[in-house]
């Protein structure tokens, strides 16, 4: 049934989502979730050098979330973060650990993520993120495909 939907013609969101309240018994439950304003914070005792990288970014302030999670691991509190797809939770770790790693360049951090794809973009948030700071910040990724030249300089 819904195969014909997508092979008959060219469709937006909003087309799907009519043509699925009218199929019978195949969804048990529509919600739609409002939209809401934005709600920000400040970039607390943030490195003003990470500010700038942020800035250099198209980021000129911080959305709440962001704003609590970076104040809360900055004064060592344990914190999980639940927000939609694409609202900004990298920053909710990464500002912390770059933050840390500013103050103490011989600092470590490692992320573990259940996919290499999700590794690999992960990875190239934090290279741009930290691209502009002063003092060469390394970041890498380790997995079964990582070559053995390549592990051991990884290690140290």
């Amino acid at each position: 049934m819904w195969r014909n939907f997508f092979r008959s013609k060219r469709f937006g969101v909003g087309e799907y989502l009519k043509w699925l309240r009218r199929q019978d018994g195949d969804i048990g439950l529509f919600h739609s979730i409002k939209p809401k304003e934005a709600s920000y914070g400040s970039f607390g005792s943030l490195d003003p050098e990470i500010i700038n990288s942020l800035k250099n970014k198209g980021i000129e302030r911080l959305y709440s979330h962001q704003s609590q999670a970076f104040s809360m691991a900055s004064a060592g509190k344990d914190i999980v973060v639940v927000t939609p797809t694409a609202s900004g939770k990298t920053l909710c770790y990464d500002l912390p650990v770059l933050n840390s790693i500013v103050k103490d360049p011989c600092g470590r951090a490692m992320y573990l993520f259940p996919t290499k794809a999700l590794a690999q973009d992960q990875l190239t948030e934090i290279n741009e993120l930290s691209r502009s700071l002063k003092g060469q910040i390394k970041s890498f990724t380790y997995d079964g495909d990582t070559p053995r030249s390549k592990r051991k300089e990884i290690k140290t």
